[in-house]
């Protein structure tokens, strides 16, 4: 306290001043309309910048919580494309008309793995047995391809990534069907090849492949990358398509495990043939 009173002592005409200035500047804008209106707008703009910083830091703070709802939202929507539902068109008695029945449903999971520098690199994802999750099972991101489910635990799951050199998805090029075989070479994490392409089927720069309907584990029509490079001069009877990838695999960070809800059907099915074969 006596301090206080020292200081108060040592500066009371600075202090003077600044409350007879401060009490000029109000009687100015109070009984002044034009000094008045512009003091209101600028506290008004202040008042607004003000808010919109905190509304900034706000959002940016639940950025995580708002990408959560995005991907769960993503995943509902998923279930409903017409490419993830299997034509049933068995006419039943009093209806002509065909039904759509689902065939794959999609799971949003978290990234908290990866590797896109290894011959053979995988992800780890947040999701494991206890939410349905099995091994060969999709995973697909809003880019397009990701992977297939190699090994579940309780709580987790591991996921080969198509870089690794065991990666070999049914592929077709959108614009004439054609179907191949994507794989990647072990060089740029952005680029795969298209193997398997009649060098009589017309390819060009720029057309889109995707997942083809040969998969019982993706749905057809899952983005897979565009052609980047066509090879016409090869020895033997095949293109060598070099593809560049849809997938920003080195910034994944939420994607969706895919079931093929009538996978089991169509394995018992095709299990049958064994013998035949």
């Amino acid at each position: 306290m006596r301090n206080l009173f020292i200081f108060l002592w040592k500066y009371n005409f600075f202090l003077l001043f600044l409350f007879m200035e401060s009490l000029c500047l109000y009687l100015v804008v109070r009984n002044n309309n034009f000094q008045h209106a512009s003091v209101l707008n600028s506290a008004n703009k202040a008042a607004a910048n003000i808010q919109s910083v905190i509304n900034s830091i706000t959002d940016y703070i639940n950025l995580k919580t708002e990408n959560d709802a995005l991907a769960r939202e993503n995943s509902a929507l998923r279930s409903f494309i017409p490419d993830v539902n299997a034509l049933d068109s068995v006419q039943r008695r009093f209806y002509n008309d065909t039904v759509y029945k689902q065939q794959y449903t999609f799971m949003t999971a978290r990234v908290i793995n990866n590797s896109i520098n290894r011959r053979n690199n995988y992800l780890t994802l947040n999701k494991g047995s206890r939410h349905g999750v099995v091994p060969e099972m999709g995973v697909v991101c809003s880019g397009g391809l990701v992977g297939i489910v190699k090994d579940v635990s309780e709580n987790y799951c591991t996921v080969i990534s198509f870089l690794h050199k065991d990666s070999r998805i049914s592929a077709r090029i959108r614009k004439n069907g054609y179907i191949g075989s994507m794989v990647w070479e072990g060089f740029d994490p952005g680029t795969g090849s298209l193997k398997e392409i009649a060098r009589h089927v017309n390819v060009q720069k720029g057309d889109t492949v995707m997942t083809s309907s040969f998969s019982g584990i993706f749905p057809e029509g899952i983005l897979i990358g565009t052609i980047e490079e066509v090879d016409r001069n090869t020895s033997d009877n095949f293109y060598n398509i070099k593809v560049k990838l849809s997938t920003s695999f080195g910034s994944l960070s939420h994607v969706y495990i895919v079931s093929n809800l009538l996978k089991g059907e169509q394995r018992q099915l095709e299990s049958a043939l064994g013998n035949d074969r």
